[in-house]
């Protein structure tokens, strides 16, 4: 699944910037200005728009890779990255539905499910042992004065409770 997207994302990157790229020549060519803005400005902003774009969505599909050739979750600004295009995935789906069709919609709503999907797939969950018998780490609630040695086998299947709340005299 990750390489689904990641080769999905890829090809989004080319597909955004090349429009983009063909918006700033035909407003180039027309000479076109929307509410009195320099034309010359409006083909500049679309050329550096799709270099940027072009370029967000390329990351995003480096990062899609890196999981599916690792095989491991992806983390700090990699999982950012990942949320962040379903985000504009979900924000592109509502553009499509309102201004160009249903399949647009679709296919947006799937490379977010797919995203979504990936992003959750890959949740590292610990292992239970090593998260049960670790003992090594003193909490707010842990005191010096306790009976019990912090190694007993007892104290690793007792449930688990929130220390008392701190009061004042």
């Amino acid at each position: 699944m990750a390489w689904i997207v990641a080769v999905v994302l890829f090809a989004e990157a080319f597909g955004v910037a090349l429009l983009n790229w063909i918006m700033a020549n035909v407003v180039d060519g027309q000479n076109m200005s929307l509410a009195g803005l320099d034309p010359d400005a409006m083909v500049m902003s679309s050329k550096v728009g799709a270099v940027v774009f072009g370029l967000y969505f390329a990351l995003c599909a480096l990062v899609a890779l890196l999981v599916a050739l690792r095989n491991r979750p992806p983390a700090g600004l990699g999982r950012i990255l990942l949320i962040s295009v379903a985000v504009v995935h979900g924000l592109l789906a509502a553009v499509a539905w309102a201004l160009i069709g249903r399949p647009q919609f679709a296919f947006m709503i799937v490379m977010l499910a797919l995203i979504v999907l990936l992003l959750m797939s890959y949740d590292d969950h610990p292992e239970p042992a090593a998260a049960a018998g670790s003992g090594d780490t003193d909490g707010p609630g842990d005191s010096e004065a306790s009976d019990e040695p912090k190694d007993a086998p007892e104290a690793a299947e007792a449930p688990l409770t929130p220390p008392p709340a701190p009061t004042t005299p």
